[in-house]
């Protein structure tokens, strides 16, 4: 069966596969929203490599015969389209509940542009209410739960959950966030910290599903 969410998951990713042009080098995203998007590129033959944020999506890219590349080989990408657990209307994003939190942030950190593909479910006024995920290497778990403890969080380990890089997903109940990018900067300057699910600033553009229709951040008034 088909949800609304569904339908609305997938109007957003074939939007934003409708912004990618033949010999572009496009970064692929990981989540459900995303398998939406590289079932477009497959469906529409669209000449573009791929570099993927995740095993799991180049899994999926190679059974739908999308070329990828390395993404040491290429000087940029293009555009990545991805998804989102949460976003504001100003574009402060958590990711990472997919547990790919590290390739997504280089993969966007190389990108000329990064396109958010989501439905209304993940639109908040303020980042919180999902829990910021932590990448973080196994050997600092305890020593980094204590001390987002002393940032007044609360945490737990996502157990049987590795990243591709081998290393823990710490998710911290930060409650809601009033600046996002200072939080980021607190988090990564944890000794063992790999990476955090705060992507502050970063994203150009999000294309949000809702009941049929894809409404866009930052929306553009009429002159």
């Amino acid at each position: 069966m088909t949800s609304q969410q569904d339908n609305d998951k997938k109007l957003a990713a074939e939007t934003a596969v409708s912004m990618l042009r033949s010999g572009m080098t496009v970064g692929l995203g990981t989540g459900s929203t995303a398998r939406f998007a590289l079932q477009a590129i497959a469906e529409q033959r669209l000449s573009i490599k791929g570099v993927p944020t995740s095993r799991q999506t180049a899994e999926l890219a190679r059974s739908l015969g999308i070329p990828l590349v390395d993404i040491n080989d290429v000087p940029y990408i293009d555009i990545t389209l991805d998804g989102a657990d949460e976003f504001t209307p100003s574009l402060d994003l958590i990711k990472g509940g997919g547990a790919a939190l590290l390739h997504e942030k280089i993969v966007a950190v190389r990108s000329r542009q990064l396109v958010i593909m989501t439905d209304a479910s993940k639109r908040v006024a303020q980042l919180g209410k999902f829990r910021v995920p932590v990448e973080t290497i196994p050997f600092a778990v305890r020593y980094v739960q204590d001390r987002i403890a002393a940032m007044g969080a609360s945490s737990s380990v996502r157990h049987g959950v590795l990243t591709d890089e081998g290393n823990a997903v710490i998710d911290a109940d930060f409650g809601l966030i009033s600046d996002p990018a200072a939080l980021g900067a607190q988090l990564k300057a944890i000794t063992g910290v790999v990476e955090h699910g705060i992507f502050a600033g970063m994203a150009a553009l999000v294309l949000m599903g809702d009941n049929g229709k894809v409404e866009r951040f930052p929306q553009v008034s009429g002159g």
